[in-house]
């Protein structure tokens, strides 16, 4: 278990505050932080809010304090005052306790399992098109969220909702339909998403280009959209199919199918899976029910035409349709529905929606409405609302074909990470078989890195070059430190060189690099309980960094196998083997491997 030296502080200033003052405060009222790197020391308390008990100024205060811990409190070696900062320095047999306890800790940064279910819903894509590069920050995002949650101690179900019907999939079938001369996945060699997406782009050209031949009979731009005939037919097939048409909803089946082995081979690539997937097909007509309790309520409306509303204008929002006069649903009734059913299935502690940022306004309402009508678990759904991901060239538009495919930029990844590690020649002594899984796993693991690295609400601009650079704050700079202790770790199994927790010499002189690296490696589970509080695996990613960046720092300085004392020589190969057990820790939260070798 990780010792908190910042309750530690706190909890010993407590004490001082009482000896030399008199006055009882509680360990919550102090504020300690992490000493500033251009100060000498490890963890700061900051005196100011102490003065009104002291009655002396920041600086004899701070000096009264800082002396009386460090002559009480064994724990402590030294202290020093800048203006109203008192920095502590602990002693080295106190890091030494600490390490051998991160050493001797299995899992370290594993919390303990807090018996709280929580459902984490990513994904949800259409199915007239390939997955692109929002849904891979999507899809990222989700299944690194779920990660950290687990090592918060939660057990997570991670499912996808697929939107499998309405409008835009009619549009693809209609194009098939009429241009595709029967073309299967097989028969064109195609991956089924990627000709279903051909598909939709290819009905919004023909839709387009009956909309400016209405122009130019005298329509204007508005009436010609409404009456293009493309368009009507799709809405006629969707009627259709909402009648069970048996062709229609055969043809429904056939193109859904392409697209599913479509996504599950994108799903594969990039290492990610669902405990249960939803389909809108299935879930749509979830919720009529509980629109007809509100209406029993009398907090529903039903208008004249039979649609039905909830006034939201007395909470600072507007009227919202929950079903149309028709009595077709729209998504609010289906999302009402499927909550409804998750809750009470699961027994969830909590449902983390994972949707971009353009529909905040949709999960305020649905949270208000569900609170409306009597659910307490609606507070326990949260929105983790994520910014677009932008070019440098500009935003992707799906309907004209101009997205970043997905399975594209994969490969992308991929050839980069080979050309990459290639051109640094250290792969000679790896098989062919070997060197392919670096590549994937180099590409991959910088393509993750860069996007999630990102605090999930900033909209990020995505540049595949510099993702892989194997220096600076990158997958592969990472990935690249772990080969690098384990490679020296290789040697010193080659030499027989005993290191590990029951190796371990407790009367050790550590440099102050050795202590940063304990002090570092101590904050990882409170870092893990940060970012998940904050559902950002930003967090761990750049603390991943900062670690990778701090080994680096010690490894250039000193030289560990050249070490001749022992004792030291064992310290300093297990203090190292424990950062790479951490690196991996965190990065497979983010769903990034790291290679033994690169």
């Amino acid at each position: 278990m990780s010792f908190n030296p910042e309750n530690f502080v706190a909890r010993k200033a407590s004490e001082a505050v009482k000896a030399l003052y008199g006055v009882d405060m509680d360990q919550s009222g102090f504020q300690v932080q992490v000493t500033r790197k251009e100060f000498e020391g490890d963890y700061t308390l900051v005196v100011f809010p102490l003065l009104k008990v002291s009655r002396t100024s920041p600086e004899a205060t701070g000096n009264a304090i800082g002396a009386y811990m460090k002559e009480n409190f064994a724990e402590i070696a030294s202290y020093n005052v800048v203006k109203g900062f008192l920095n502590i320095s602990f002693s080295t047999a106190y890091w030494n306790a600490v390490f051998s306890g991160i050493a001797s800790t299995e899992d370290f940064g594993q919390h303990a399992p807090t018996g709280r279910t929580v459902m984490v819903e990513f994904s949800s894509p259409n199915t007239n098109k390939p997955l692109h590069l929002g849904h891979i920050r999507n899809n990222l995002l989700g299944w690194s969220v779920s990660r950290l949650l687990e090592a918060n101690g939660h057990k997570v179900l991670k499912v996808n909702l697929v939107n499998d019907r309405g409008i835009h999939i009619c549009k693809s079938m209609l194009a098939w339909l009429k241009k595709g001369n029967g073309e299967t996945p097989e028969s064109s060699g195609k991956k089924g998403d990627h000709l279903v997406g051909d598909y939709y782009v290819a009905f919004n050209n023909m839709y387009k280009e009956e909309v400016d031949r209405l122009v130019g009979e005298g329509m204007t731009k508005e009436e010609a959209e409404k009456a293009a005939p493309s368009l009507k037919e799709a809405q006629d097939m969707l009627r259709k199919w909402e009648n069970g048409d048996r062709q229609v909803v055969e043809l429904w089946k056939k193109m859904n199918g392409w697209v599913y082995e479509g996504f599950d081979k994108t799903y594969r690539d990039l290492g990610i899976s669902f405990d249960r997937t939803y389909y809108e097909s299935q879930t749509y007509l979830f919720g009529k029910a509980l629109v007809q309790k509100g209406l029993d309520m009398g907090i529903f409306e039903k208008e004249a035409d039979g649609s039905v509303w909830c006034d939201l204008t007395e909470d600072g929002l507007d009227r919202k349709l929950l079903l149309r006069g028709d009595g077709t649903s729209v998504y609010m009734t289906q999302d009402l529905g499927t909550a409804e059913q998750r809750f009470s299935e699961y027994h969830l502690d909590e449902h983390v929606y994972v949707v971009g940022n353009e529909q905040n306004y949709h999960f305020q309402v649905l949270k208000l409405i569900l609170k409306k009508l009597g659910f307490a678990w609606a507070d326990n759904i949260f929105h983790l609302s994520y910014g677009m991901v932008e070019l440098p060239e500009g935003k992707m538009k799906s309907r004209e074909g101009t997205v970043v495919d997905a399975d594209d930029l994969i490969e992308k990844m991929y050839t980069t990470a080979r050309e990459t590690s290639m051109e640094l020649g250290k792969l000679q002594d790896m098989t062919e078989e070997e060197q392919e899984k670096l590549f994937r796993m180099i590409g991959l693991g910088a393509l993750k890195y860069f996007i999630i690295k990102v605090d999930p609400k900033k909209t990020m601009l995505f540049d595949p070059k510099e993702s892989i650079d194997f220096n600076g704050n990158t997958g592969p700079f990472i990935q690249y430190t772990h080969a690098r202790i384990k490679s020296i770790l290789r040697r010193a199994d080659a030499s027989g060189i005993p290191y590990g927790a029951g190796s371990l010499v407790q009367d050790v002189q550590l440099s102050a690099k050795e202590i940063r690296i304990i002090k570092m490696l101590d904050q990882f589970p409170g870092r893990i309980s940060e970012a998940g509080a904050a559902y950002s695996p930003a967090l761990v990613a750049n603390y991943a960094y900062d670690l990778a960046k701090e080994f680096n720092q010690y490894y250039h300085d000193t030289p560990i196998l050249k070490e001749t004392d022992p004792g030291l020589l064992s310290y300093r190969l297990t203090l190292i083997g424990k950062v790479a057990q951490v690196l991996v820790k965190a990065m497979s939260i983010l769903g990034i491997e790291l290679p033994e070798r690169m």
